[in-house]
């Protein structure tokens, strides 16, 4: 398993946390929304990478 820890385990929670305020953000439906943060929260760095390339936006980034 892989064990991400000192500035490496503290920039991927800075990024996971963003992701997460940004799914919660987004337009999409709130049953997407819980499943977007529970695959970030659960896998956090597969997770970030899987949100990164096809997850939901902020509407606020949007234009």
């Amino acid at each position: 398993m892989l064990e991400v820890s000192g500035i490496g385990g503290l920039i991927l929670l800075v990024l996971d946390i963003w992701a997460i305020v940004s799914i919660v953000g987004s337009s999409v439906s709130t049953g997407k929304k819980v499943l977007w943060v529970l695959l970030v929260i659960l896998l956090p760095l597969l997770g970030f990478i899987i949100w990164l390339i096809a997850g939901p936006r902020s509407t606020a980034t949007a234009r």
